[in-house]
């Protein structure tokens, strides 16, 4: 089947912690989908549960898979992305730094849906616009919960590279809600997801604890790895 939804993955496969392998069919990543889009056989469509990233400027009405059935949770982790957004931004590396400063909550609320659905078998899919930054930074810390090293993580985000095209054709299409993005932002720098790691490794107790300074529940962590590593 031809995939038509930009810059999907399942991100399954990989080995965490203690050497178990991440389960397939249960994380899935994209940019904006739309209910036309087509997924590789196999994939488990629709999921169960979307994580919506994109801020109130980016979107109106229902979301665009809600017609499928899924079960739809908006957590807006640039909630003030608006015309303008990116003069105090130079770069990437910065704009990350900003959602770990300002959304570790909707982080550790992010994590907790996604274990709780595959507890009960069922997939989640994690998107913003382009499935590339706020989803990059969501994944990276599901990923690191779960025990993946960090080089891993990075390779995975790093993929984007082979999407940008349909990325910028999807967010700049007739009827696009998507504010203008500087061309710069719609790179795939592996520094500033580099940034994102080095944040969680150097925190005192590494990414577990940064996940429970924000909030998070040790026992969050022990039903996502129980639910995603085999």
């Amino acid at each position: 089947m031809s995939v038509t939804l930009p810059n999907f993955r399942d991100v399954g496969g990989v080995v965490g912690h203690d050497g178990a392998t991440v389960r397939t069919g249960l994380l899935l990543r994209s940019g904006v989908p739309e209910p036309t889009d087509t997924v590789p056989d196999g994939t488990p469509w629709p999921p169960a549960l979307v994580v919506d990233l994109r801020s109130s400027m980016e979107h109106g009405g229902s979301h665009p898979l809600a017609p499928l059935g899924p079960r739809v949770v908006t957590l807006s982790l640039l909630s003030s992305l608006a015309p303008g957004w990116h003069e105090d931004t130079p770069t990437l590396t910065h704009l990350y730094g900003k959602v770990l400063d300002t959304a570790g909550p909707l982080l550790v609320q992010l994590v907790d849906e996604v274990a709780s659905t595959a507890a009960e078998g069922g997939a989640s899919l994690v998107h913003c616009a382009a499935g590339k930054d706020r989803t990059g930074i969501s994944v990276a810390l599901l990923l690191r919960l779960l025990g993946v090293p960090r080089d891993d993580v990075a390779a995975d985000y790093m993929l984007t590279e082979h999407a940008t095209a349909a990325i910028d054709a999807r967010l700049r299409a007739p009827g696009s809600d998507h504010p203008p993005v500087p061309a710069a932002f719609l790179t795939v720098p592996r520094e500033a997801i580099e940034h994102v790691l080095d944040r969680w490794q150097e925190h005192p107790g590494g990414v577990d604890a940064w996940f429970a300074s924000v909030g998070g529940d040790t026992r969050t962590v022990e039903r996502l790895r129980t639910a995603f590593l085999v």
